[in-house]
């Protein structure tokens, strides 16, 4: 099936992950993507080896590599003659490298009125960390994210993924097909920008709202929700699972499986209030009535009987699970260096226009020549360009 944004033609000056995963993004949903790198050496490709190491194919699928100095004037006139028939170009530079190259947000949208240009930083495109280099933990501890995981014991503490990178990702490709609908109907693109700050601060939700009601920080909030009870992390006979008894019928359910009818004669758990306010005493409790069996029994009786419950699992775990197999959540893909290499699925599924990726991550500058072709650059052209380091 083709993808909603087939026909749309993405420049990629992305490195590290945000934005590299944001147009990979746009790419899964069919856009072409064109990922302009430098001619020398494999920067950011990582592996230990000369290969392409996890770091790069993890958000690079579905694009094509050109290499390109972009530094040199022969390397901004092929950019430019690459954005002629270009929709959109994403950069995440800190704020005022595209300009010293001359090719920032303004001069460009001037010269390409239906161009949507998107900007991905540490902190934003103004205001007084604006030159700051920003990376995902820096995000996370400036967020407040971390304030609010983790436990009173381990304090602050980071999320095991680069979530602060892949939010910006995310926010960057929403906001891009909000600036291609927006242009339907106007005719001109716009600047989109978005940061890892802002992205990682957005989805603060009700952890911000517990700040903003009381005037008081939140604090970590360990293995459980803050507001109810019982609704955590639990250990059972053989490992952990969560479990979520979001209201008092669910609670009265849990207590019934568990075969701990008394708690529902317990002053300590007659309500959500009661239940959180005493919730180290009846985590202990929960735990010595898992302790008999393991956690697939559980989980199975525990769901059974209309409480959501669910397994803590490992990767390993996750990706032989059989409704991750069966939404297609794994997927395999050949690669001339690795023979075979895995990667995530589609998190959103269209009936219509699905999208989906049957280009693997790119080798480096393997599009080269033929996109300098596409340009309409002559094979002496190309040869002339590479024996002078442009590309």
């Amino acid at each position: 099936m083709s993808g909603p944004l087939d026909g749309i033609r993405v420049v990629d000056l992305t490195r590290y992950l945000a934005g590299p995963f944001g147009s990979m993004l746009l790419a899964d949903y069919g856009a072409d993507v064109v990922k302009v790198e430098s001619p020398r050496g494999r920067e950011f490709r990582g592996g230990a080896d000369s290969r392409d190491g996890y770091f790069f194919l993890s958000a690079n699928r579905g694009k094509r590599s050109i290499t390109l100095d972009v530094k040199t004037d022969s390397g901004r006139e092929i950019l430019l003659r690459l954005l002629d028939g270009a929709d959109v170009l994403i950069e995440n530079f800190r704020p005022g490298v595209m300009e010293g190259l001359g090719l920032g947000a303004e001069a460009l949208t001037a010269r390409y009125p239906r161009l949507v240009y998107c900007g991905i930083s540490g902190f934003g495109a103004d205001g007084p960390y604006r030159d700051r280099p920003g990376f995902d933990q820096i995000a996370q501890g400036m967020s407040g994210f971390m304030s609010l995981t983790g436990t009173e014991e381990s304090g602050p503490t980071r999320a095991g993924i680069a979530i602060a990178d892949l939010l910006a990702g995310i926010f960057a490709a929403h906001g891009i097909q909000l600036a291609l609908l927006a242009r339907e109907r106007t005719g001109r693109g716009q600047i989109v920008h978005t940061s890892l700050l802002e992205a990682m601060i957005s989805i603060l939700s009700w952890g911000a709202g517990m700040y903003f009601e009381s005037g008081r920080a939140p604090g970590p909030a360990g293995q459980h929700h803050p507001l109810s009870s019982p609704y955590g992390r639990f250990r059972a006979g053989d490992g952990f699972l969560n479990i979520a008894a979001g209201n008092d019928a669910m609670w009265e359910r849990l207590a019934g499986v568990l075969d701990r009818s008394r708690w529902l004669k317990d002053a300590r758990f007659a309500s959500v209030r009661a239940r959180v306010e005493n919730r180290d005493a009846l985590t202990a409790e929960i735990e010595e009535a898992l302790a008999s069996e393991d956690v697939d029994a559980w989980v199975q009786r525990i769901n059974a009987a209309g409480v959501p419950c669910g397994p803590v699992l490992d990767l390993e775990q996750v990706f032989s699970d059989p409704q991750v197999l069966a939404r297609e959540m794994l997927v395999e893909l050949p690669h001339p260096d690795r023979g075979t290499i895995r990667t995530t699925g589609l998190p959103v599924k269209l009936s219509e226009t699905a999208g989906g990726f049957e280009r693997r991550p790119p080798l480096h500058g393997e599009h080269t020549d033929e996109i300098l072709r596409d340009l309409g650059l002559s094979e002496q052209e190309i040869a002339d360009l590479r024996l002078r380091g442009v590309s």
